[in-house]
């Protein structure tokens, strides 16, 4: 299902030619046991990778008062970051659906290393923009690949190893706020360069993970598939894949807001320090974390559209509660929060996957880039608000977001085969 099919006629409805890896790889794929290894090497990278890249974020207060920047210009540079991610991930894709590139992974990390290195030492707003940029490089390079390598590591168990591969970019998403309240707030912005040895390491563990991932994509054969008859029509599909879209975006574009702004929101309510603030973060960070992992067996076992309605619209009642709690309910809310809304990431990327299993790479592209952009975009533009309103009616007004969950009630039914 991971691997990439040339469609005849612009038509699903057709036989399709599949660029096979290994000859029997695919059947052996059904049958066979996850590689646990690969599962954890690949989860563990993308743990140093979003580690990397949860640092622009948690550097913030840093910037702005370093360089009195103002809401809508910490905003920009989320969406410096998120729009080179967003713009590159569905073009990659799109590029390995044809030729797989085992060894991208290691290359693009590069990009990451040499973004948080200029960070480091950026002394002007516009080589802070760079510097995020290829951050989001670094990103748009690893995400699109190495869902794909999840995936050939399953063993059939496909939200299981989504849900594996979130939990280590959930978990290094959470930790950037953590080390850089111990480490960047006491050494100030050039220590950010100490973390570029944490790019380094994810080099070297990308590339031994490239040396398995070869041997799977260097012989090649040709098979005539028919379309699965228990597919929606082609309308269908894209209105779902619209709706995947939208659900992941309010998602996301919540996440965006607590990531970005949840330390100033603290700062500005409740005049907590910097380093509380980001303690504080690190809590929602890492029950986001633990959502994304239960969220993908909970899918294999009861069915990906039921995490769905539960994820999104479960979340709401906690959501709109936020903007009135105090400090410590706040800290109990984000809780809920982080483990409620995280658990549909992994349903919704691999029910993505599941309509259109011909274009994988670009379908990963566009779920980890693109809805994810969108998302940063929001983040732009709700910092522009908060400088003409407040932090606190931000935070009420993105209360409101996960009603977007009941958009769900027009995605498909699949005939997913359910775990035990």
């Amino acid at each position: 299902m991971n691997k990439p099919v040339i469609v005849s006629e612009q038509t699903l409805t057709a036989p399709v030619v599949v660029p096979d890896a290994a000859p029997g790889l695919a059947a052996k794929a059904a049958v066979a046991a996850p590689a646990y290894v690969v599962l954890a090497g690949i989860s563990f990278s993308h743990f140093l990778n979003d580690t990397m890249q949860s640092l622009i974020a948690s550097v913030y207060p840093i910037l702005k008062d370093a360089y009195a920047l103002d809401y809508a210009q910490i905003g920009m540079i989320t969406l410096a970051f998120q729009f080179t991610a967003s713009l590159l991930q569905p073009l990659v894709g799109h590029f390995t659906d044809k030729k797989a590139q085992p060894f991208s992974l290691a290359a693009g990390m590069g990009f990451t290393f040499f973004g948080l290195l200029l960070l480091s030492v950026a002394q002007q707003y516009p080589v802070i923009l760079v510097a995020a940029a290829l951050v989001g490089l670094g990103s748009a390079v690893f995400h699109p690949e190495s869902a794909r390598i999840a995936r050939l590591a399953s063993g059939g168990r496909y939200g299981m190893a989504q849900s594996v591969f979130q939990l280590g970019g959930s978990f290094g998403t959470s930790m950037g706020p953590v080390l850089a309240a111990l480490i960047v707030v006491p050494f100030g912005q050039p220590s950010i360069a100490w973390f570029s040895s944490i790019a380094f390491l994810a080099i070297v563990i990308l590339w031994r993970i490239g040396v398995w991932y070869k041997p799977q994509i260097g012989a090649k054969k040709t098979v005539v598939l028919e379309r699965d008859p228990n597919l929606p029509d082609t309308r269908r599909v894209r209105i779902a894949l619209l709706v995947l879209v939208a659900l992941l975006f309010s998602k996301q574009l919540y996440v965006s807001s607590l990531s970005s702004y949840y330390i100033f929101y603290l700062i500005d309510k409740f005049q907590v320090s910097t380093q509380a603030a980001q303690l504080y973060l690190f809590i929602f960070l890492a029950a986001n974390a633990a959502g994304a992992f239960f969220g993908g067996p909970l899918g294999d076992r009861f069915g990906r559209k039921y995490v769905i309605w539960f994820s999104i619209l479960g979340a709401l009642p906690f959501t709109l509660a936020l903007p009135y709690a105090g400090l410590a309910g706040s800290a109990v809310l984000t809780v809920f929060i982080g483990l409620i809304i995280s658990s549909a990431t992994s349903s919704i990327i691999v029910f993505a996957q599941e309509l259109m299993p011909h274009r994988f790479g670009m379908i990963s592209g566009v779920f980890f880039g693109v809805a994810f952009g969108i998302g940063g975009l929001g983040a732009a533009v709700l910092g522009k608000l908060a400088d003409h309103t407040s932090i606190a009616f931000v935070y009420h007004l993105c209360s409101f977001l996960p009603a977007l969950g009941l958009l769900a009630i027009f995605l498909p039914k699949l005939n997913q085969p359910v775990l035990r």
